[in-house]
C-alpha cells in the first residue's frame, strides 16, 4: 500500500476543499480556526504529494485549476468516507457498550453521582451511564414508570410501591454570603426570625423543598424559587440572601468562603439520600454494580 504515501492527510484534504469553497486562504483560515500560514502550508504539502497544482495564486486570491476541480471532488469524497467511518465506528462502540439509565435529583447528581460513576468506569471502562437529572418528584415518577434502571432521591418519603436503599446522609443548612448580617452573628438565628425571612429556595417537588416544608411549615413565601441547586446557590450569592441547601452541595463554597453556615435555634434537618427502583425491575448487571458502589460507604 505504498501508493497511499502520496495521498494527503485529512487535514490537508479538508484545507483543499475549504479553500476551494471560500476562494481565499484567509477565508479558509477563519473557517478552519488556524492561521493563514498553516492553511497555505497544508495546500502546498498536498500539491507536492499529489504532483498536481490545485490552485492558481494571484493578488486577488486563489482560483481552482481544471485539474484541481477533480482533486477537490475526490478530496470531498474521501472526507465523506472518513466521516461515515467515524460515525459507523461510534455506533459500533455504542452498541458494544453496556448502558445504564439513571435518574438523579440535584444534590445527588452534582455532589455524589460523578464520584460513583468514575469508580464504576474504572472497573468497567465499557460502561455508559445515561443520566436524567430532575428533582426527587421527577425521579420517583421515572422509576415508577420503568423509564430508568435506577433512581436517586433526597426526598423524605419513598412510595411503598417502590423499593429503596439508603446510600448517603446529609443535612440541610442555612447559608448566607459573607457580606450578609447573619454571617458575622455570634448567636444563632431564631427559628421565628428565619421563618419570617424570605429565602432563595428550590422549587416544590424537590427533596430540599419538601424537607424544609416538613421541618418549618410556617415560613413565609420565598424571595426567589429556582429549579436547581447550582442556580439557588448562585442567586443567594448574587442577591446577598439566605438560602437552605444540602451540606453536600455547599461544602466547597463553605471551604472557599463564598458562603457561611448559619446556626439556627430549634431547627434540625438531617436527611437520608436513597437509591430507588421498581420492584419488578430490580437492578441487575451494571445497574446493580452502580447500586453496590453508591451504597458501599454511606455517610
Amino acid at each position: 500500500m505504498s501508493h497511499l504515501a502520496r495521498v494527503p492527510d485529512l487535514d490537508q484534504l479538508h484545507a483543499l476543499v475549504v479553500v476551494s469553497a471560500r476562494g481565499s486562504m484567509s477565508g479558509a483560515a477563519t473557517e478552519l480556526g488556524v492561521s493563514q500560514q498553516a492553511v497555505s502550508a497544508r495546500i502546498t504539502a498536498a500539491e507536492r504529494l499529489l504532483g498536481v497544482a490545485v490552485f492558481e495564486r494571484s493578488t486577488r486570491g486563489v482560483a481552482v485549476t481544471e485539474a484541481g476541480r477533480l482533486v477537490v471532488t475526490w478530496a470531498q469524497a474521501v472526507l465523506d468516507a472518513a466521516t461515515a467511518l467515524d460515525r459507523g465506528a461510534e455506533s459500533l462502540r455504542t452498541e458494544a457498550a453496556e448502558v445504564v439509565r439513571v435518574a438523579a435529583s440535584n444534590t445527588v447528581s452534582e455532589a455524589l453521582l460523578p464520584g460513583w460513576a468514575a469508580r464504576l468506569r474504572a472497573e468497567r471502562p465499557d460502561v455508559r451511564i445515561h443520566v436524567v437529572p430532575g428533582n426527587s418528584e421527577t425521579v420517583l415518577d421515572l422509576v415508577a414508570k420503568g423509564e430508568v434502571d435506577l433512581g436517586y432521591v433526597e426526598g423524605p418519603r419513598v412510595p411503598r410501591t417502590l423499593r429503596s436503599r439508603v446510600v448517603a446522609r446529609d443535612v440541610l443548612m442555612v447559608v448566607v454570603p459573607p457580606d450578609h448580617a447573619w454571617a458575622s452573628r455570634r448567636s444563632p438565628v431564631g427559628r421565628e426570625e428565619l421563618a419570617s425571612t424570605p429565602l432563595v429556595l428550590r422549587e416544590e417537588g424537590s427533596g430540599t423543598r419538601e424537607r424544609l416544608e416538613r421541618a418549618m411549615p410556617e415560613h413565609v413565601p420565598p424571595r426567589q424559587v429556582l429549579g436547581s441547586t447550582a442556580a439557588v446557590r448562585d442567586a443567594a450569592i448574587t442577591l446577598g440572601a439566605p438560602t437552605i441547601l444540602s451540606s453536600l452541595a455547599v461544602q466547597r463554597d463553605l471551604e472557599a468562603g463564598r458562603l457561611v453556615a448559619v446556626a439556627v435555634d430549634d431547627l434540625a434537618m438531617p436527611r437520608r439520600l436513597r437509591a430507588v427502583w421498581h420492584p419488578s425491575r430490580r437492578p441487575r448487571g451494571i445497574a446493580a454494580e452502580l447500586l453496590r458502589l453508591s451504597a458501599a460507604r454511606p455517610a
